[in-house]
């Protein structure tokens, strides 16, 4: 699905990411962790083709992106979802049309946006709020309102940056819940946080990054405290051992 082969992208004397090797597979579930300026938001751009190399290659599906040209680029980040943690709905549009948006900008037909987008209101739990705005619904809802949007287009891989930081931790654990559904019907997940709760709960593979370079890589890994810089906590409202 997604593979770094090699890669290394500088900004002057400072490192973003330094000869890093890695590979996502089809359905995975992973956590990308590290302290502020270690390389999470490097690794999360050069993926959407936003930044380029300066050496190596990235591999998503049958293309190597490094090599894309320019008219292929926004089809390339079209096919991928993105939810980030500031939300970034539209204001003046309601949640229904917050949704249709995403479709309409890639031409999908009428029909199919009424079709999809009731879908994607019920999974997320909106559907009763659909004629809002979004200054008319919770913070949390808000995020569920951004992660249909990020899906609404069937993408194969969806890149979640820190979507937990704004939100109480309750919120926090139901917007868990949804990517979990979500990577449960097929969709890789690839989430950015520092919130130790959550990785050490959810039982997935987590991918540490520090000055660059990956460090860690672990299936069912930990949250472990050289990580840390200002660790965004989210803890269950129950003792249950797994709030997932």
């Amino acid at each position: 699905m997604i593979e770094f082969k090699d890669v290394t992208k500088h900004y002057g004397a400072n490192v973003g990411v330094d000869n890093i090797s890695i590979t996502v597979g089809d359905g995975e579930f992973v956590f990308l962790v590290g302290p502020s300026g270690a390389g999470k938001s490097t690794f999360v751009k050069l993926m959407l083709k936003l930044l380029d190399v300066d050496k190596g290659h990235i591999y998503y599906k049958d293309y190597d992106i490094t090599k894309l040209p320019p008219r292929l680029i926004p089809g390339h980040r079209r096919s991928m979802g993105i939810v980030f943690q500031d939300f970034s709905l539209l204001p003046k549009k309601t949640i229904y049309e917050n949704i249709a948006f995403a479709m309409e900008i890639v031409h999908r037909p009428a029909r199919a946006i009424k079709r999809q987008v009731p879908q994607a209101l019920e999974l997320v739990g909106l559907t009763a709020e659909a004629e809002k705005l979004p200054n008319e619904i919770s913070i949390g809802e808000q995020q569920r309102v951004a992660i249909a949007r990020a899906i609404i287009n069937n993408p194969d891989v969806l890149i979640a940056d820190e979507p937990t930081g704004n939100l109480d931790p309750d919120t926090g654990w139901e917007i868990m819940r949804l990517l979990e559904q979500i990577n449960r019907r097929g969709t890789t997940v690839l989430m950015v946080t520092h919130s130790r709760e959550i990785v050490n709960a959810m039982n997935k593979r987590v991918v540490a990054i520090r000055g660059g370079r990956i460090v860690r890589d672990e299936l069912g890994g930990l949250y472990h405290p050289e990580m840390d810089d200002d660790p965004v906590v989210c803890r269950p409202a129950s003792e249950e051992a797994l709030p997932i």
